[in-house]
Protein backbone atom coordinates (compact mmCIF):
# COMPACT_ATOMS: atom_id res chain seq x y z
CA UNK A 1 0.00 0.00 0.00
CA UNK A 2 1.35 3.47 -0.85
CA UNK A 3 2.44 5.91 1.83
CA UNK A 4 3.36 9.58 1.86
CA UNK A 5 6.94 10.53 2.70
CA UNK A 6 7.55 14.19 3.52
CA UNK A 7 11.07 15.55 3.18
CA UNK A 8 11.54 19.10 4.49
CA UNK A 9 14.50 21.41 4.11
CA UNK A 10 14.80 24.66 6.08
CA UNK A 11 14.66 27.76 3.90
CA UNK A 12 17.49 30.24 4.29
CA UNK A 13 19.27 27.99 6.78
CA UNK A 14 22.65 29.60 6.13
CA UNK A 15 21.32 32.95 7.33
CA UNK A 16 19.08 31.77 10.16
CA UNK A 17 19.20 29.72 13.34
CA UNK A 18 18.56 25.99 13.24
CA UNK A 19 14.76 25.57 13.36
CA UNK A 20 14.73 21.77 13.20
CA UNK A 21 14.45 21.11 16.98
CA UNK A 22 11.44 23.42 17.29
CA UNK A 23 9.77 21.86 14.24
CA UNK A 24 10.28 18.34 15.59
CA UNK A 25 8.63 19.36 18.87
CA UNK A 26 5.62 20.74 16.99
CA UNK A 27 5.30 17.59 14.88
CA UNK A 28 5.82 15.15 17.74
CA UNK A 29 2.12 14.72 18.62
CA UNK A 30 0.86 14.29 15.05
CA UNK A 31 0.00 10.76 13.83
CA UNK A 32 2.78 9.21 11.75
CA UNK A 33 3.88 5.79 10.53
CA UNK A 34 7.46 6.79 11.27
CA UNK A 35 8.09 9.89 13.34
CA UNK A 36 9.72 12.94 11.82
CA UNK A 37 13.47 13.06 12.40
CA UNK A 38 16.44 15.07 11.26
CA UNK A 39 18.03 13.20 8.35
CA UNK A 40 20.96 15.46 7.44
CA UNK A 41 21.84 19.08 8.09
CA UNK A 42 18.61 21.09 8.14
CA UNK A 43 16.48 18.33 6.58
CA UNK A 44 13.60 16.52 8.27
CA UNK A 45 11.70 13.46 7.09
CA UNK A 46 8.63 11.50 8.19
CA UNK A 47 6.24 8.83 6.88
CA UNK A 48 2.44 9.19 6.89
CA UNK A 49 -0.38 6.90 5.78
CA UNK A 50 -3.58 8.88 6.26
CA UNK A 51 -5.14 11.92 4.62
CA UNK A 52 -5.86 13.45 8.03
CA UNK A 53 -2.21 13.27 9.04
CA UNK A 54 -1.00 14.64 5.71
CA UNK A 55 -3.36 17.63 5.75
CA UNK A 56 -2.53 18.47 9.37
CA UNK A 57 1.22 18.36 8.78
CA UNK A 58 1.05 20.27 5.51
CA UNK A 59 -1.16 23.00 6.97
CA UNK A 60 1.29 23.45 9.85
CA UNK A 61 4.19 23.71 7.39
CA UNK A 62 2.40 26.03 4.94
CA UNK A 63 1.44 28.27 7.84
CA UNK A 64 5.06 28.34 9.01
CA UNK A 65 6.38 29.25 5.51
CA UNK A 66 9.93 28.36 6.53
CA UNK A 67 10.47 25.09 4.68
CA UNK A 68 10.98 23.59 1.25
CA UNK A 69 8.40 20.76 1.09
CA UNK A 70 8.88 17.54 -0.85
CA UNK A 71 5.88 15.18 -0.95
CA UNK A 72 6.67 11.66 -2.20
CA UNK A 73 3.86 9.17 -2.80
CA UNK A 74 4.50 5.49 -3.47
CA UNK A 75 5.53 2.19 -1.93
CA UNK A 76 8.30 1.57 0.58
CA UNK A 77 10.39 -1.50 1.28
CA UNK A 78 8.95 -3.62 4.08
CA UNK A 79 9.43 -4.11 6.92
CA UNK A 80 9.77 -0.37 7.36
CA UNK A 81 12.68 0.40 9.72
CA UNK A 82 11.88 2.11 12.99
CA UNK A 83 14.29 4.91 12.11
CA UNK A 84 12.97 6.90 9.14
CA UNK A 85 16.55 7.57 8.02
CA UNK A 86 16.94 3.89 7.11
CA UNK A 87 13.79 3.78 4.96
CA UNK A 88 13.97 2.77 1.32
CA UNK A 89 11.57 2.62 -1.63
CA UNK A 90 9.85 4.74 -4.27
CA UNK A 91 8.18 7.12 -1.81
CA UNK A 92 11.54 8.05 -0.28
CA UNK A 93 13.18 8.57 -3.66
CA UNK A 94 10.27 10.68 -4.88
CA UNK A 95 10.27 12.84 -1.74
CA UNK A 96 13.98 13.48 -2.24
CA UNK A 97 13.42 14.50 -5.85
CA UNK A 98 10.45 16.68 -4.86
CA UNK A 99 12.26 18.65 -2.15
CA UNK A 100 15.09 19.49 -4.54
CA UNK A 101 12.62 20.79 -7.13
CA UNK A 102 10.65 22.63 -4.43
CA UNK A 103 13.48 25.13 -4.02
CA UNK A 104 12.54 26.79 -7.31
CA UNK A 105 8.79 26.08 -7.32
CA UNK A 106 5.58 27.87 -6.27
CA UNK A 107 5.03 27.78 -2.50
CA UNK A 108 8.40 26.00 -2.17
CA UNK A 109 6.50 22.73 -2.59
CA UNK A 110 6.46 19.85 -5.06
CA UNK A 111 4.65 16.52 -5.20
CA UNK A 112 6.22 13.44 -6.80
CA UNK A 113 4.09 10.39 -7.46
CA UNK A 114 3.69 7.70 -10.12
CA UNK A 115 5.06 8.64 -13.53
CA UNK A 116 2.04 7.58 -15.59
CA UNK A 117 -1.64 6.70 -15.46
CA UNK A 118 -4.54 8.04 -13.38
CA UNK A 119 -2.46 8.24 -10.19
CA UNK A 120 0.06 10.49 -11.93
CA UNK A 121 -2.73 12.91 -12.81
CA UNK A 122 -4.07 12.80 -9.25
CA UNK A 123 -0.60 13.62 -7.92
CA UNK A 124 -0.41 16.56 -10.33
CA UNK A 125 -3.83 17.74 -9.20
CA UNK A 126 -2.72 17.42 -5.57
CA UNK A 127 0.30 19.60 -6.26
CA UNK A 128 -1.83 22.27 -7.96
CA UNK A 129 -4.34 22.36 -5.09
CA UNK A 130 -1.51 22.61 -2.56
CA UNK A 131 -0.10 25.62 -4.41
CA UNK A 132 -3.52 27.29 -4.32
CA UNK A 133 -4.03 26.41 -0.66
CA UNK A 134 -0.60 27.84 0.14
CA UNK A 135 -1.54 31.09 -1.61
CA UNK A 136 -4.69 31.39 0.52
CA UNK A 137 -2.80 30.75 3.74
CA UNK A 138 0.02 33.15 2.79
CA UNK A 139 -2.37 36.10 2.73
CA UNK A 140 -3.81 35.28 6.18
CA UNK A 141 -2.91 37.79 8.90
CA UNK A 142 -2.38 37.04 12.58
CA UNK A 143 -5.96 38.22 13.24
CA UNK A 144 -7.20 35.96 10.47
CA UNK A 145 -5.41 33.01 12.04
CA UNK A 146 -7.04 33.82 15.38
CA UNK A 147 -10.46 33.36 13.81
CA UNK A 148 -9.37 30.34 11.77
CA UNK A 149 -8.02 28.55 14.84
CA UNK A 150 -11.21 29.15 16.81
CA UNK A 151 -13.43 27.98 13.95
CA UNK A 152 -11.25 24.90 13.46
CA UNK A 153 -11.70 24.19 17.17
CA UNK A 154 -15.46 24.04 16.58
CA UNK A 155 -16.60 27.53 17.60
CA UNK A 156 -19.25 29.39 15.66
CA UNK A 157 -18.64 32.93 14.48
CA UNK A 158 -20.76 34.23 17.36
CA UNK A 159 -18.77 32.17 19.86
CA UNK A 160 -15.49 33.30 18.30
CA UNK A 161 -16.66 36.91 18.58
CA UNK A 162 -17.30 36.43 22.30
CA UNK A 163 -13.90 34.82 22.79
CA UNK A 164 -12.10 37.63 20.95
CA UNK A 165 -14.20 40.45 22.36
CA UNK A 166 -15.32 41.74 18.97
CA UNK A 167 -18.61 41.79 17.08
CA UNK A 168 -19.82 38.85 14.96
CA UNK A 169 -19.67 41.11 11.89
CA UNK A 170 -15.99 41.79 12.63
CA UNK A 171 -15.37 38.03 12.85
CA UNK A 172 -17.14 37.58 9.52
CA UNK A 173 -14.98 40.29 7.96
CA UNK A 174 -11.81 38.71 9.31
CA UNK A 175 -12.93 35.30 8.08
CA UNK A 176 -13.60 36.62 4.60
CA UNK A 177 -10.25 38.43 4.44
CA UNK A 178 -8.49 35.30 5.70
CA UNK A 179 -10.13 33.08 3.10
CA UNK A 180 -11.60 30.67 5.63
CA UNK A 181 -14.07 29.17 3.17
CA UNK A 182 -11.48 28.81 0.41
CA UNK A 183 -8.94 27.38 2.84
CA UNK A 184 -11.38 24.85 4.26
CA UNK A 185 -12.41 23.66 0.80
CA UNK A 186 -8.78 23.38 -0.31
CA UNK A 187 -7.97 21.34 2.79
CA UNK A 188 -10.87 18.96 2.10
CA UNK A 189 -9.82 18.58 -1.54
CA UNK A 190 -6.24 17.85 -0.49
CA UNK A 191 -7.55 15.19 1.86
CA UNK A 192 -9.72 13.63 -0.85
CA UNK A 193 -6.83 13.49 -3.33
CA UNK A 194 -4.47 11.99 -0.75
CA UNK A 195 -7.10 9.40 0.16
CA UNK A 196 -7.48 8.44 -3.51
CA UNK A 197 -3.73 8.02 -3.86
CA UNK A 198 -3.36 6.01 -0.68
CA UNK A 199 -6.48 3.85 -0.87
CA UNK A 200 -6.12 2.13 -4.20
CA UNK A 201 -5.68 5.28 -6.25
CA UNK A 202 -2.43 3.98 -7.71
CA UNK A 203 -3.92 0.65 -8.77
CA UNK A 204 -3.15 -0.17 -12.37
CA UNK A 205 -0.28 2.29 -12.74
CA UNK A 206 2.66 0.40 -14.20
CA UNK A 207 5.35 1.93 -12.00
CA UNK A 208 3.63 1.41 -8.65
CA UNK A 209 4.14 -2.15 -7.46
CA UNK A 210 3.53 -3.18 -3.89
CA UNK A 211 5.96 -5.47 -2.02
CA UNK A 212 5.76 -9.01 -3.33
CA UNK A 213 4.82 -7.88 -6.83
CA UNK A 214 1.15 -7.04 -6.16
CA UNK A 215 0.01 -4.02 -8.16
Amino acid sequence: MPVVVLTLDQRGSRRAADRVPDLLRRLADLPTVRAFARTAGDEVQGVLDSAEAVTRVLELLLRDRGWHLGVGIGDVELPLPLDVRAGRGDAFLRARDAVVRAKSSPAHLRVAGPAAGPAARRAEHLEAVLWLWAAVLARRSARGWEVADLVDAGLTYDEAAGRLGISPSAVSQRAQAAGLVEGARARRLVGDLVTDLLDGGAEGDPDVVAPGGRR
